[in-house]
């Protein structure tokens, strides 16, 4: 171990470097042979997710040849007169001393958290809160008509787009559909919303997709963030909004994968 690092601060500074590194590595490895890793990022994400902590991980491994306190060995006197470093030198040390026990703390319980406790997916809570005025998740998605694409395909996600958008509500009047998502209050006693949370790469820009779903009893069926399945048939009003009406709603549980893409 280099002279100019004690034992402790070695040990320290090698847990913030690749310690933390490998523990993060080792969660997502483990979310990923476990099929939860979509839990926090996109499928077409995971084998960039599952490549980074392998190298992470050999990294780890390599740096355990050096010697402790090597990795500091750059930040030793280069013949720097006592007399010019005096206070402030002390004074830089201890802020840098604070600033890095503060920092480790924080980001060791964060890792740590991410190590005990078991994955689980965004609340409805939060899907709620991001919610705004506008449903438009997909640009374009009022140029798709029936016969072109299968709408058979669509999930809450993209079926949002088409109520946003459409410039031609009556092409999909008719339609029939079945959903799953979560329930969500609607824009009237005689209307709930299913709601789906849409990911592009993780689920920090996760944003809700919703449709309204005409059912007239839905407050006493079914609570607030409950997951149905929803069959029934895309119908356009006078004024050109669309709705589902359903023809069946069934509770279940919360799918493994509870995202859309």
């Amino acid at each position: 171990m280099s002279e100019h690092v004690s034992r402790p601060r070695a040990l320290w500074s090698r847990w913030l470097g690749i310690g933390l590194a490998a523990v993060i590595s080792v969660v997502t490895l483990g979310l990923a042979v476990t099929g939860q890793l979509t839990l926090y990022i996109s499928p077409e994400s995971v084998w960039f997710a599952v490549a980074g902590a392998i190298v992470t991980l050999a990294g780890a491994v390599w740096s355990c040849t050096l010697p402790l306190g090597a990795e500091a060995d750059h930040d030793h006197d280069h013949g720097t007169d006592a007399a010019e470093a005096g206070a402030s030198s002390d004074r830089r040390r201890t802020l840098a001393a604070v600033g890095s026990i503060s920092a480790g703390v924080v980001a060791s319980g964060v890792v740590i958290a991410g190590l005990v406790l078991p994955p689980a997916s965004l609340s409805v809570e939060l899907a709620m809160s991001r919610a705004g005025d506008d449903g438009s998740l997909f640009a374009g998605a009022d140029t798709v008509t029936l016969g072109v694409a299968d709408t058979s395909t669509f999930g809450v996600g993209d079926w949002a787009s088409v109520f946003s958008t459409a410039t031609r509500p009556e092409s999909y009047d008719g339609s029939t559909v079945t959903l799953t998502g979560f329930v969500t209050p609607g824009g009237g006693d005689d209307e709930m919303s299913l709601t789906r949370l849409v990911i592009t790469h993780c689920v920090i820009d996760a944003q809700p997709a919703s449709i309204p779903v005409v059912s007239a009893s839905w407050q006493s069926d079914y609570e607030v963030g409950q997951w149905v399945e929803i069959t029934g048939t895309i119908t356009a009003d006078a004024d050109g909004s669309l709705s589902v009406e359903p023809t069946e709603v069934t509770p279940i549980d919360e799918p493994g994968d509870p995202y859309e893409y």
